[in-house]
């Protein structure tokens, strides 16, 4: 099974099961398809993380997190009064950190997969080629960002008839985009990193204020790291370390959930929501504190995500009243050792892959890479640009992801894979910025606490706090009349909106052999097996 954020990534992805691939080969495969036909988020201008684990029970991640140019520094988006410049780190190729999904993807194939580059890519170019079908939400997203895209020429080329937004059924073939794939397949990471693609970034980078170089390309390399390892209620969870801040947002708020009869509470009931956005605030104010790339800063990563420092931070909970983020600051862990799209893959040996890729910002920072046909990312937003501000995601950052050459900026990907009785169980993950760990726990919630089957636990309207704003977001429908009412006594500041995080996720039943995928709603995803 395979599920996505498209159909045609999910097709291309169970076409290689069927042909006898495993789930790391279609996971490769979904990667590069999403780069073509979901190019708002799909890419190969961005990054990700891949958590992988085997039938034999091994796991790991490769990290292809994107890394800040070798130029890069600390100040480099503020003015001379010290103050961040509205858009600088969004809006353009000085924006880029330096992409790391090819490398990523290639990576986990040479490890782990089992089929060539022409089997794994071939699916993506052919879509380059002969074209695809426009969806609707592809045509809306273009054309509400022509204004931004005008300021490109190669993006009006590329994603545009003309000047004119494509419509819903149009036909979108990407042939600059098709070449870049080619290089690929013939060339491996050398074909994106070196040649003429990578002359036609860093000619990008010349041509609009950029300070990516070929050194930056030519240095680049994913890495290989260890899950992070927790438990919930006797469930394993295998997910992502630093440099994502997720995977220990996620486990922190599980340790904290875990401490409480959730289901004597009810599902959104007042009391499970006060308790969910209380441990989200303690999990957030320590991201702010402690978190940013482990080549570059240390991070207690064991003291964090300890059961007994769950205890210790949710000791202060009152049930009866909010806590003012304000008043609530970060822990002392024991020392130890929007735009994204999220996919998942299960094949018949076993092997489960859960893939998290972003550009950050809805199509990255708008600049097309001219003759390249791909979006450049603009994740050093991710970073902190002034310790104490606000990232497009309302995140407050401290001096552990303050920018510095070569260093990857933090990020909130969180792809996770359950485990009961030492089989997957689960398979999951979200995009949505600061919203992902906090929408992936409530789906684990709703499946172990609430019972509900794997769609209906990402169907629920959910709800996010995330400390700073000291605000708790919901969804509509998440929370019954009363349930609003009772908070907003408890002294929460409450706000609706359209959505927290697009979630994908799939689910084994060992027991009768099922594959059951719970595709977003929210978003097109769709659910494929066989």
């Amino acid at each position: 099974m395979v599920v996505s954020g498209d159909s045609l990534a999910s097709a291309a992805g169970v076409e290689i099961l069927r042909r006898g691939g495993n789930a790391v080969d279609a996971a490769v495969a979904v990667g590069f398809v999403l780069a073509v036909t979901y190019p708002e988020a799909g890419n190969i201008g961005g990054g990700g993380f891949m958590l992988i684990r085997m039938s034999g029970g091994e796991s790991t991640m490769i990290d292809f997190r994107e890394k800040a140019p070798a130029a890069a520094a600390r100040d480099m988006y503020l003015d001379a009064g010290g103050r961040p410049v509205p858009g600088k780190s969004l809006l353009g190729p000085l924006a880029s950190g330096v992409p790391g999904t090819v490398d990523g993807l290639l990576t986990a194939l040479r490890e782990y997969g089992s089929l060539t580059r022409e089997e794994v890519i071939g699916p993506a170019l052919k879509l380059a080629q002969g074209g695809f079908a426009v969806s609707g939400s592809l045509a809306r997203t273009i054309a509400e960002e022509i204004p931004r895209f005008s300021l490109f020429p190669a993006t009006m080329k590329a994603f545009t008839r003309n000047g004119k937004p494509y419509r819903w059924g149009d036909t979108l073939r990407q042939g600059d985009l098709a070449a870049t794939l080619r290089a690929i397949i013939d060339r491996g990471a050398e074909g994106f990193y070196a040649g003429d693609v990578a002359s036609r970034i860093v000619a990008e980078m010349r041509r609009d204020g950029g300070i990516m170089t070929a050194g930056d390309l030519h240095d680049y390399a994913s890495v290989e790291r260890d899950p992070l390892r927790g438990t919930y209620r006797g469930y394993e969870i295998l997910t992502a370390p630093p440099p994502s801040s997720g995977g220990i947002i996620l486990l922190q708020i599980l340790n904290s959930m875990e401490r409480f009869d959730c289901r004597r509470m009810g599902w959104n009931s007042s009391a499970s929501v006060h308790l969910f956005a209380s441990a989200c605030q303690r999990a957030f104010a320590d991201r702010a504190a402690y978190l940013g790339d482990p080549d570059f800063v240390a991070v207690p990563v064991e003291g964090l995500i300890a059961k007994s420092y769950a205890a210790r931070r949710i000791a202060d909970f009152d049930s009866a009243r909010a806590q003012r983020s304000t008043r609530i600051g970060s822990g002392v862990p024991e020392d130890g050792s929007h735009q994204t799209t999220h996919y998942c893959v299960a094949d018949r040996f076993g092997n489960v892959v859960s893939v998290t890729i972003t550009l950050n910002g809805l199509f990255g920072c708008k600049a097309v890479v001219d003759g390249a046909g791909f979006f450049l990312n603009n994740e050093m937003d991710d970073f902190t640009a002034k310790p104490g501000a606000l990232n497009m995601y309302s995140l407050v950052g401290g001096v552990s992801n303050e920018i510095a050459g070569g260093k990857r900026m933090l990020s909130s990907m969180a792809p996770t894979i359950v485990v009961r009785d030492n089989r997957p169980f689960m398979v999951l993950g979200a995009r949505g910025g600061s919203r992902i760990p906090t929408s992936i726990a409530q789906i684990i919630c709703n499946v172990i606490d609430y019972g509900m089957t794997i769609q209906e636990a990402v169907d629920a309207p959910r709800v996010h706090h995330q400390w700073i704003p000291d605000t708790l977001l919901f969804e509509r429908r998440a929370l019954q009349a009363d349930v609003v009412r009772n908070l907003v006594s408890m002294g929460y500041v409450l706000q609706e909106v359209e959505a927290t995080a697009r979630a994908q996720a799939l689910m084994i039943d060992s027991g009768g052999g099922w594959y059951l995928g719970g595709a977003d709603p929210r978003d097109d995803g769709y659910a494929i097996g066989y």
